[in-house]
């Protein structure tokens, strides 16, 4: 059934991709290469002027009191600037001159119109308020990359809570066009968004108890420049009255309208049976997030019977498992023991939460004495865990990473979500720190923001398949390369493809089969000893973002197929530092011009043979 990717990827590939340089010297190829590396970046720089967010989470400062344009309009204009700059690039570059890295510059330059133009046209379907949102991630940004070295870096900070209400309040519009149009989150999105938007602005200086996280952030940056001697008191008073004002008057109301809206729309919202066919023109809205998503044609029918053909092959070798430690009953008993033995699961306590995190980061440690042996090129930015801040935190949350600056100012970050410590197993811990650490996303990003020789962009663009099928290869990988010894955990990391196996089958069945919720929360159950709680807010997940689950598996099994490719054409010339290198020191790119890349790095190992 593998068969399905490998058609979905080639009915993309004949558009990725310039023709190959013939009959033109070296100069030729290396001048008009240079000529489309300085066009891109040229063009990125007009790009990045309407996204400053963007410009802060690179570690630049310009535009640093700024957020941006959220509006319809706005993106409507940044689809008419990228038309018009992939036209520029046609116009001006010959790609008959290009060499092999440049033209998967070119490929994901002019894929990016063809994804915009298909973002437009469902731009309302897409919910602002659904898994996440701009009433957590804006405060996250603002936490995690707004860094506070200078005075001048607390006016921007301070800038920018005043934009936040106004930010608020055009997403707020933004979706009530989208209801106007019939198309609303699931009821429980709306309960959802209404508590965590409440968390943003619950506390100081909002009302009686803690600090809230903006107020608790601002404080202690102003304290930090105080302690380095940059500002003084006076300062210091003047800077949090400016800040107390702009989270008091701007702040507070836009969030209030918020939840005000969302409480009287949330009597019209859906519940039951809630995914993309309830939606108008749910399937075709379905198809192009798909499309959006995966960077393949891949249809539904066919990611779903993936799916199923995929559970079916894991549960074999995890059957194997079961046999190998000697359990007594079948493997549905196997799951609920894996399930709910105390043996695999720490207190709910600070203690336990803080033994969580230090066993991630054993793992961690040991793997990165392994990564040599497998990588040519490896990050430069540090790595640390953390548990997911608590207005944003949900029990049963994916784990998830965040990157750092090219600066190296800001750390990589695996979050996970520990409210609730019976949905967190151990023997999914190892797993889990590889698909989001090393060699996973911490090693696929980190790197990505860290390369010099390739257009900027190429350092900043973001691919679901790719980097989550990135992830996912990596928890295989992490079995080459020794880890897993413990069968209990080498069942956790078949637990986790298992998992996006599952999601495979549950994404499509909710969005394009019909089921409701609590169907695929039954189907999930009885086909993957994941916790319950875990499982349910999965699934919620998946309602909510339509589509993105599926992108784990389909990227893993590209890059598995493109491995195994490369291993049979190869044979004792295949390298595995350079085969990685070839995938990830790309930058992240749609599965069809990795496809390209590939295919073209092992022509030229086997021409050099």
């Amino acid at each position: 059934m593998r068969l399905f990717l490998a058609a979905g990827l080639m009915a993309l590939a004949t558009a990725c991709g310039p023709a190959q340089p013939a009959g033109h010297s070296a100069e030729e190829i290396a001048a008009e290469s240079k000529k489309l590396t300085d066009y891109l970046n040229a063009e990125f720089e007009e790009e990045l002027a309407m996204n400053p967010m963007l410009l802060t989470q690179m570690g630049r400062k310009q535009m640093y009191g700024e957020l941006g344009d959220f509006s319809e309009a706005d993106a409507l204009k940044q689809l008419e600037w990228r038309r018009e700059s992939v036209a520029g690039m046609k116009a001006e570059i010959d790609p008959a001159k290009l060499n092999d890295d440049a033209k998967t510059s070119w490929a994901i330059w002019e894929s990016e119109l063809d994804r915009s133009e298909l973002r437009q046209k469902w731009l309302r379907h897409a919910y602002i308020f659904g898994y996440g949102g701009p009433h957590t991630d804006i405060p996250n940004f603002l936490i995690t990359y707004h860094k506070v070295d200078e005075p001048l870096d607390v006016e921007g900070y301070i800038s920018r809570i005043g934009k936040l209400g106004a930010t608020i309040d055009q997403f707020t519009e933004r979706a009530k066009l989208a209801v106007a149009d019939g198309i609303r989150a699931p009821k429980f999105g709306y309960e959802r968004t209404a508590s965590e938007a409440k968390n943003v602005i619950s506390g100081a200086p909002f009302g009686p108890g803690p600090d809230s996280p903006l107020w608790s952030d601002i404080k202690t940056k102003i304290e930090t420049l105080k302690v380095t001697g940059k500002a003084d008191q006076g300062q210091a008073d003047a800077w949090l009255a400016s800040a107390q004002s702009a989270l008091t008057t701007q702040v507070k109301p836009a969030y209030e309208r918020l939840i005000a809206w969302l409480e009287a729309d949330k009597v019209n919202a859906p519940s039951g049976k809630v995914g993309a066919l309830t939606l108008p023109k749910g399937p075709e809205w379905y198809n192009a997030s798909l499309e959006l998503l995966t960077t393949t044609k891949m249809t539904a029918d066919q990611i779903h019977q993936l799916g199923l053909d995929e559970v079916t092959r894991i549960h074999g070798e995890m059957n194997k498992i079961r046999v190998a430690t000697g359990f007594q009953g079948d493997q549905p008993a196997f799951f609920e023991f894996m399930r709910a033995d105390k043996q695999f699961y720490l207190p709910d306590t600070d203690e336990g939460r803080a033994k969580y995190l230090a066993t991630a980061q054993g793992y961690l440690d040991a793997m990165y004495k392994k990564l040599p042996e497998y990588f040519g090129r490896l990050p430069k930015a540090p790595l640390v865990v953390r548990r997911v801040e608590a207005f944003r935190e949900v029990p049963g949350g994916a784990a998830h990473y965040y990157g750092p600056t090219p600066d190296g100012s800001q750390p990589g970050i695996f979050y996970a979500h520990l409210p609730d410590m019976s949905a967190v197993s151990l023997w999914a811990l190892e797993s889990l720190a590889y698909h989001e650490g090393v060699p996973g996303h911490h090693m696929q990003i980190a790197i990505q923001n860290e390369l010099t020789d390739i257009p900027v962009f190429r350092t900043q663009y973001g691919y679901s398949s790719f980097a989550e099928g990135w992830g996912l290869y990596a928890e295989d990988l992490g079995k080459t390369m020794g880890g897993f010894t413990d069968p209990y955990n080498d069942f956790g990391r078949l637990s986790s493809e298992l998992w996006r196996a599952v999601r495979l089958v549950v994404d499509t069945g909710l969005h394009a089969k019909g089921w409701t919720e609590e169907e695929g929360v039954a189907w999930a159950m009885a086909n993957s000893p994941r916790p319950q709680s875990s499982i349910r807010s999965e699934v919620k997940r998946f309602l909510l973002w339509p589509g993105q689950a599926t992108t784990y598996k389909i990227g893993m099994i590209a890059i598995q197929r493109l491995r195994d490719e490369a291993k049979a054409e190869l044979g004792d010339k295949f390298d595995w530092k350079s085969f990685h290198d070839t995938v990830i020191t790309g930058g992240s790119m749609p599965l069809p011009v990795m496809d390209e890349r590939v295919k073209r790095w092992i022509e030229k190992t086997k021409a050099a043979a």
